[in-house]
């Protein structure tokens, strides 16, 4: 499944909830799922892991429909391979 059609789904099943629940509220839910996955890379259990970054990445994308924003071409900045890391200080 690409990008879009993966965040197509997430908007179908699961905007209206977001929507009720609120960008802000969402985004504790995104943040909880973080503190689960970095959970699961401490204890290394491979299955929990996977788990927990196909959660962590769905949860980005309902916070991304919520603010109106199409991951796929948000990603577009990165297709030069661009860095990461440039934005952060050493």
């Amino acid at each position: 499944m690409d990008i879009r059609s993966f965040q197509d789904l997430i908007r179908k099943v699961y905007l209206e909830k977001d929507s009720a629940r609120g960008l802000d509220g969402t985004f504790m839910y995104f943040v909880e799922e973080v503190g689960e996955l970095a959970t699961a890379l401490r204890e290394e259990d491979r299955a929990a892991q996977a788990g927990e970054f196909a959660d962590v990445f769905a949860w980005l994308l309902s916070l991304a429909n919520l603010a109106g924003i199409d991951m796929e071409e948000a990603l577009e900045k990165y297709k030069d391979g661009g860095d990461i890391h440039k934005s952060r200080k050493p």
